[in-house]
């Protein structure tokens, strides 16, 4: 079953992974904040939620900042060792790990998500079934509710977000075919102890991003 959702916010940071210090974002939303944007609104284990295509409805635009970040971070192993140890601490100080960093984001972004979900079976339950999923989606969508705040990439540019009628106009000057190079498509996690980052050549044509299916040979490892 597939929904067609509009998005829409101030800033958007999707940044990419091969920036180790300063943030820099993509030209646009990856499949992957498309996908987190979609669970933050309705997340079910019975379901999948697989990204089709992304349209982009605004001028590519970026924009400079300097923000606050956190420079540490709690590992997983430090949390498995306070879970089964009690030794340890599961919390930071954020005003001793406070460091101010650049960014280079987005403004002024729309886009239009087309998106589907599968069914996973083993984690639903009896009176589970498609319609009964997308009949919750599209409710959600409608009054708005989420699980928490959809966001575009970092929780502090949040999304607005309704059902797309019609799709907007795309921009005169992303009209044509627009190579975006590699672009992370979502992380793998088929083995939890390796997880790995899969990526996928993007080509903007008319303003619309084409999402290939995640077994398909043009995404890579």
């Amino acid at each position: 079953m597939s929904i067609r959702l509009e998005v829409w916010g101030d800033y958007a940071l999707f940044t990419r992974p091969e920036m180790k210090v300063e943030r820099v974002s993509y030209d646009v939303m990856t499949p992957s904040a498309a996908r987190g944007l979609m669970e933050a609104i309705y997340w079910h284990p019975g379901l999948k939620w697989k990204i089709d295509r992304i349209h982009v409805r605004a001028p590519i635009r970026f924009s400079n900042l300097r923000r606050n970040e956190v420079k540490s971070t709690v590992s997983a192993r430090t949390a498995r060792t306070v879970m089964e140890r009690g030794k340890g601490e599961l919390y930071l100080c954020a005003s001793g790990d406070i460091q101010q960093r650049a960014a280079l984001l987005l403004r002024d972004v729309r886009y239009v998500i087309e998106a589907h979900f599968d069914l996973v079976p083993e984690k639903m339950a009896p009176g589970d079934n498609c319609g009964k999923f997308q009949d919750i989606a599209k409710r959600r969508v409608q009054k708005g509710q989420f699980y928490h705040q959809p966001c575009f990439g970092c929780r502090e540019f949040p999304a607005q977000f309704k059902l797309c009628q019609a799709l907007p106009p795309c921009p005169e000057e992303l009209k044509g075919a627009r190579d975006l190079g590699w672009m992370l498509y979502d992380l793998d996690y088929s083995d939890p102890e390796n997880i790995t980052p899969r990526f996928f050549r993007a080509v903007l044509r008319d303003g619309a991003l084409d999402v290939p299916p995640w077994d398909s040979e043009e995404v890579r490892g």
